[in-house]
């Protein structure tokens, strides 16, 4: 006892009865079973990106898989490939270049182990384009029993279809088998433009751009569009990023020169307002060609707390349009942009893109500064559009508000039921979301 686990955000904190780092199967294996003998939980630790406690560890066993890392098996004609769990989004990145290969969509932080990102539904933006889970082939997993399982589309195809988003709460994923694509270069063209033009041209630059997103910072006239292509009809292809401009504009400008006026506006919260408009009116242009995840990914050392919503896409902007009339009128100003993604419709259960094609819309507030309200406030917008809650980002939903936005969610308990009678698996977020008893 005494090791402390935190989460980035320092929005979770638990402590667990002890941690385990386990380097092969076989002692994932055994370490579930010790457990189960012992009467104790287990959560697998990702790199704790959630904001939300859905890898909270207090009083069970804590498996740390950052020693069980690494591509088990590739082929580069096909574009299979089979990778350890504990693998970071980061080391595989470069791993799937040296093979000549891709992920075919990202989300903008790199941070995330593989499984810990799948769990809570990670995606990216584009319209045409899944979340993470979609590239997913095949599995494996250590259940409660401590017996290895396999599945896939034609193995178990529902416990398939509920462990690639399964919140950690069907067993310890030790290999992920991923459908990835060539590797491929993405034109990336940034620029600020006026929010009431990117809002009446969404529906258009969702559909003619192969990842679309857009920064909206409150109090502000002006938003960041981001059309990420990974070619262009006509005219010159702009070339790289000189390494001067990159280290500027991501280290520089928004991290270095954007946490200081974020702290500044936490001493003086009433030049939050003034300094939304002046980050805004700052905002620049940029294009540049590069591999395609280093344009997927965006450094971030600037900490804040985030809340995301999946929205149906036809619905984003009547959603925004409601933020944005609220936001002025908050008790507590806020200090950090609104990002807004889309993605397409899947068949994964417990995806928040499941039966439809979905718009998303994340907040922040940078730490330290109140943001209960502000979330609070948000989550009403976003629920009486139908939204459905990032599983790793902030919301105060349970079972019983969840259970009517999915489908398939009776499916998904009747899974974790048949493969965790004993709710090995569960901490009490999990059991909130899921409707699970506490004991």
């Amino acid at each position: 006892m005494g090791t402390v686990w935190r989460n980035w955000a320092g929005t979770a904190v638990a402590t667990p009865a002890r941690i385990v780092r386990p380097g092969t199967v076989a002692e994932i294996a055994a370490a579930v079973k010790s457990a189960g003998s012992e009467g104790l939980c287990v959560r697998a630790l990702g790199s704790g990106h959630s904001f939300t406690a859905i890898s909270s560890c207090d009083g069970a066993v804590a498996l740390d898989l950052s020693g069980f890392t690494g591509i088990e098996a590739a082929d580069a004609g096909t574009g299979v490939v089979t990778v350890r769990s504990g693998t970071s989004l980061r080391s595989l990145n470069a791993s799937l270049a040296a093979l000549g290969l891709a992920m075919a969509n990202l989300g903008d932080i790199d941070a995330q182990t593989l499984a810990g990102a799948l769990a809570t539904g990670t995606h990216g933006t584009g319209a045409a384009l899944g979340g993470l889970a979609t590239q997913v082939l095949g599995m494996s997993l250590v259940l409660a029993d401590g017996s290895v399982v396999s599945c896939s589309a034609a193995e178990r195809p529902s416990l398939f279809a509920a462990a690639r988003v399964g919140l950690g709460a069907l067993g310890v994923v030790t290999s992920v088998t991923l459908q990835c694509v060539p590797a491929f270069s993405l034109v990336a063209d940034e620029s600020p433009e006026p929010i009431e033009s990117v809002l009446s041209s969404f529906s258009s630059l969702a559909a003619t751009n192969d990842h679309f997103e857009f920064y909206w910072f409150p109090y502000g006239r002006k938003a960041l569009v981001k059309r990420n292509n990974r070619s262009v009809t006509a005219g010159p292809v702009p070339g790289a990023m000189p390494a001067w401009r990159r280290y500027w504009e991501f280290e520089v400008m928004e991290n270095t020169v954007f946490g200081a006026l974020c702290r500044a506006g936490r001493t003086v919260p009433r030049l939050i307002p003034s300094l939304g408009r002046l980050t805004s009116a700052g905002l620049s242009r940029r294009s540049y060609t590069a591999p395609s995840y280093e344009v997927f990914v965006t450094p971030r050392r600037v900490r804040f707390v985030e809340s995301e919503y999946a929205v149906p896409r036809e619905s984003v902007l009547d959603v925004l349009g409601e933020l944005r009339r609220a936001v002025p009128r908050l008790s507590h100003p806020v200090m950090f942009p609104v990002e807004v993604r889309v993605a397409a419709a899947d068949d994964i259960w417990l995806s928040t893109a499941y039966g439809r094609d979905s718009a998303y819309v994340a907040i922040h507030q940078y730490v330290g500064l109140p943001y209960q309200e502000y979330f609070s406030l948000f989550e009403s917008i976003a629920a009486a559009a139908g939204g459905r809650p990032h599983w790793g980002k902030m919301h105060t939903l349970d079972a019983g508000r969840l259970a009517d936005r999915y489908p398939r969610f009776p499916d998904f308990l009747a899974v974790r039921a048949e493969v965790d009678p004993e709710g090995r698996f569960l901490n009490p977020y999990l059991k909130r979301v899921l409707g699970v008893a506490a004991g």
